[in-house]
């Protein structure tokens, strides 16, 4: 007889429309994963229900709030959740999307996500280089592909000599980085355009940007608020897309690009060495601290013409990402019984 499904709840609920594509996939192949009972967060079932695990994502999230007794509310939540998970041997397994917790925690919050990172008994890795910094068995599962998320979106030529940004435009990305470096190719490439697209996270950080590319008419901005197709636009409309993150430990955006056949320009690291690696020549370019203008110069030239090869993404299909959790929480209740 075969063994019962795995009733296994996620940190997230129900997707809407501006759900990290991530999560969707996800959330829709695991809900495919015959081997497991895919249930999506309530603090009804965190707290009554019967699960055999719960899956964190980023569980900084369960513990927003926008008034203080909100806040306070959620964090008793949280709390007798994670004693329940104890009294019940309920397994505890974390993506580790990000290295360290968020930056601007409050006390009591940070101490519960310190109480969780304790309790968690798998982590679930991105790639082979992250180094967690809890111990715990650990299992590595690549970010899943896009190839069938933009399947659907009309198909664009890309425009000569564009380079492109494409998503959510956050301080650590180093959009204002970029921009600075585009405007050192004037006096040489009068024809290289650049074009930013996606939201700020803030009013200044949207006048910085502003003010930086009213001085070079070569830059095109589009500061709204993305959905999927205009998204998947964005990134077709380039020869290539720049990714001047300050800090990267993986990119979703950088996966998006791949996956429309778009090649990538992103800092250099072993993360992204070994993405290179795996999905062929001249699809990852990289470039060392902040990206210049002879990076920008040298990726022009490089993505005049596509690369010989289509990118190899084959073993991020999200059947096999959904099939290797099933096996990830399998192994997380071996080892809490």
């Amino acid at each position: 007889m075969a063994p019962r499904p795995l009733r296994v709840m996620q940190s997230f609920r129900t997707p809407r429309p501006t759900t990290n594509p991530y999560i969707v996939m996800l959330d829709q192949a695991l809900a495919a994963e015959p081997t497991i009972d895919h249930v999506r967060f309530s603090w009804r079932e965190a707290l009554l229900g019967r699960l055999d695990v719960i899956h964190f994502h980023w569980p900084e999230v369960l513990l927003e709030g926008d008034r203080p007794w909100k806040r306070w509310g959620k964090r008793q939540l949280f709390r007798l959740m994670l004693l329940r998970t104890a009294l019940t041997r309920t397994a505890v397994v974390r993506t580790v999307h990000n290295l360290e917790l968020p930056s601007g925690l409050g006390p009591a919050t940070r101490r519960l996500l310190v109480a969780l990172e304790r309790r968690t008994r798998l982590r679930i890795l991105l790639n082979d280089v992250t180094k967690p910094a809890w111990e715990s068995a650990t299992v590595v599962i690549p970010h899943g592909h896009y190839v069938d998320w933009f399947a659907a979106t009309p198909r664009v030529l890309a425009a000569p000599h564009t380079l492109g940004f494409a998503g959510l435009v956050r301080a650590y990305k180093g959009v204002e980085s970029l921009i600075e470096a585009f405007a050192q190719t004037a006096a040489d490439r009068p024809q290289l355009r650049l074009r930013i697209s996606g939201r700020p996270t803030s009013a200044a950080l949207r006048s910085e940007l502003e003010s930086l590319a009213a001085t070079d008419a070569r830059v095109t901005l589009d500061l709204r608020f993305l959905d999927e197709d205009a998204f998947a636009t964005a990134i077709m409309s380039a020869r290539g897309i720049v990714l001047p993150y300050r800090h990267m430990h993986n990119s979703g955006a950088a996966l998006a690009a791949l996956s429309l056949s778009r090649p990538v320009l992103v800092p250099r690291n072993e993360v992204n060495t070994a993405l290179s690696a795996e999905v062929g020549e001249g699809w990852v370019h990289q470039y060392d601290d902040l990206v210049d203008a002879d990076d920008l110069r040298a990726f022009d030239d490089a993505v005049a013409h596509e690369p010989a090869e289509p990118p190899r993404l084959g073993g991020r299909d999200w059947s096999t990402v959904g099939a290797q959790h099933a096996g990830a929480y399998r192994a997380a209740v071996a080892g809490v019984r």
